[in-house]
């Protein structure tokens, strides 16, 4: 469904993409590991067109997309829960909800705000609610229901869980787990490896911009040093 080949990006003047490999299939949840500033936010940025790339190909269901505007996308059924939830603060809960829903590929079993709702009750209790005032747990609730709203084949999580209260922690991998059950196909940013491992998979670890490592939860717990030397647990 997505596969990343050679990707180069930067920032000005500074590099961080070097060559990154990665690649999901149909209802597959992936995972792109590695410590802070190797580039996995530049990665998901350069995906979804709000960086261009300086060289390499990014490919989603079979066409090319590299350096493709991000709003095109979008319409061909990415979803993106960016990092900091970016809600639009001044919105209601439902306004955030509806503000970018649309069933392109018209899916049968599209995603309402009945489904939303039902997927995270808190937020059908708060739908009047400014997303402003809403905790952060429940503003990433938001957001992912954000992007499910405009039916994805693939959802991109950046940080998926990073500073939520542990309940709340335990809600989304919840969420996570069963959007991946129903066949979503998802592509993750967390550090939370024991969930990760749990749900992924296939994992991509990155360094410094380069894809150093692919492989199952299976073959990730069987190389210890793998955490240790890339991901600092």
């Amino acid at each position: 469904m997505l596969r990343i080949e050679g990707l180069q990006a930067a920032y000005g003047h500074s590099q961080v993409l070097f060559g990154l490999d990665l690649h999901i299939g149909e209802g597959q949840l992936v995972t792109l590991l590695g410590r802070n500033g190797m580039g996995k936010t530049t990665t998901i940025r350069t995906v979804m067109g709000l960086l261009p790339p300086r060289a390499g190909r990014v490919a989603f269901a079979g066409a090319d997309i590299t350096g493709m505007a991000p709003e095109r996308v979008a319409r061909r059924g990415i979803g993106l829960v960016p990092e900091g939830r970016m809600v639009f603060p001044t919105l209601t809960v439902r306004e955030n909800l509806i503000a970018t829903a649309a069933n392109r590929l018209r899916r049968p079993d599209a995603w309402t705000l009945d489904r939303i709702y039902s997927l995270f009750p808190q937020l059908a209790s708060r739908t009047q609610q400014r997303a402003g005032t809403l905790s952060g747990g429940e503003q990433q609730m938001l957001a992912i229901g954000r992007a499910l709203m405009t039916n994805p084949r693939l959802v991109i999580l950046d940080e998926a869980t990073e500073g939520l209260a542990p309940l709340i922690r335990d809600e989304i991998w919840h969420c996570i787990a069963a959007l991946k059950a129903a066949g979503q196909a998802i592509l993750i940013v967390d550090k939370n490896l024991a969930a990760l491992k749990r749900l992924a998979d296939r994992h991509f670890i990155v360094e410094k911009g380069r894809t150093v490592w692919q492989g199952s939860s299976a073959e990730l717990d069987a190389a210890p040093n793998l955490a240790h030397r890339y991901l600092g647990v």
